[in-house]
């Protein structure tokens, strides 16, 4: 119990940090349709930190933090300024454009690192079992001025993530607020792929989301709901990654998998009781 404590403890700190902010996200990328937005920013912050690599910075360097975030600011833009009243074309469809770009233009940067495979498996997966407190510490305190900044801005964010046309005929200046929402987004996503990794960020950001969807009524009880199974989640994957030896990154994305088809075959039982 000691040796777990003394390995696991900060990587499941860092879970919980993870669990924070991604839930509350995840319930507004839901309510907008566009559940990969978070995996394209991801990749894009992936894209910009393969570029400072290239450059010669480690990946994980400051300076490398500070070109995943510049080409993180960039997607937050186009993703913004691609939000229009009437969508001849799904949103869903240019964040799609978007991942696919950004992530084959990254295997191709990487093609001409020595390293490249290790460096992509790394941006994948992540480095939970490396983190340390006062990496653990420094990102709690980015996603807590995010929060403050969303809960003081909640009422139009909420308003427009899920009602956008009416927020676009009540002169509500949209796409500012998305650039603000995206943007902020973006640094959470930046700070969360260095040390978690693309698929880990996207697993706290949805499935907590959809848990609390599915069991939940109302913003406040679906967030509740979405930090416990985070939490949860997190409990099981650094357990069984410790009892078995797995890498704890891959094994908490699969313990997310695992979850939610418990809670989709439990809401599905629910539901035919009902009928």
């Amino acid at each position: 119990m000691a040796e777990f404590f003394h390995l696991m403890a900060v990587p499941f700190a860092a879970c919980l940090v993870l669990t924070g902010i991604h839930a509350y996200l995840g319930l507004h990328v839901i309510e907008r349709q566009v559940i990969f937005v978070d995996l394209a920013l991801a990749q894009i912050a992936a894209l910009g930190a393969t570029v400072g690599f290239l450059f010669g910075f480690g990946l994980h360097h400051s300076a490398n933090y500070l070109f995943a975030l510049g080409f993180t600011f960039l997607g937050a833009v186009i993703f913004a300024v691609t939000r229009f009243r009437e969508e001849k074309i799904p949103h869903e469809a240019i964040i799609g454009v978007v991942y696919a770009v950004a992530a084959a233009a990254a295997i191709l940067v990487l093609s001409r690192a020595a390293e490249g495979g290790e460096e992509l498996k790394s941006l994948l997966v992540g480095h939970l079992l490396l983190v340390g407190w006062p990496e653990v510490a420094k990102v709690a305190a980015v996603y807590s001025v995010i929060g403050l900044l969303h809960w003081l801005a909640r009422r139009p964010l909420l308003f427009i993530s899920q009602k956008p046309r009416e927020a676009f005929n009540q002169g509500i200046p949209v796409r500012l607020w998305d650039l603000f929402f995206y943007v902020t987004f973006g640094v959470v996503v930046t700070s969360s792929v260095e040390m978690a990794g693309v698929l880990l960020v996207f697993s706290f950001l949805i499935v907590p989301a959809i848990c609390g969807v599915l069991l939940g009524q109302g913003i406040g009880q679906r967030l509740w709901i979405g930090w416990g199974i985070g939490a949860l989640t997190s409990v099981l994957g650094i357990s069984a990654s410790f009892l078995w030896d797995l890498p704890p990154g891959a094994t908490v994305v699969c313990a997310f998998g695992l979850v939610l088809l418990v809670v989709g075959l439990g809401e599905w039982f629910a539901k035919g009781k009902e009928r």
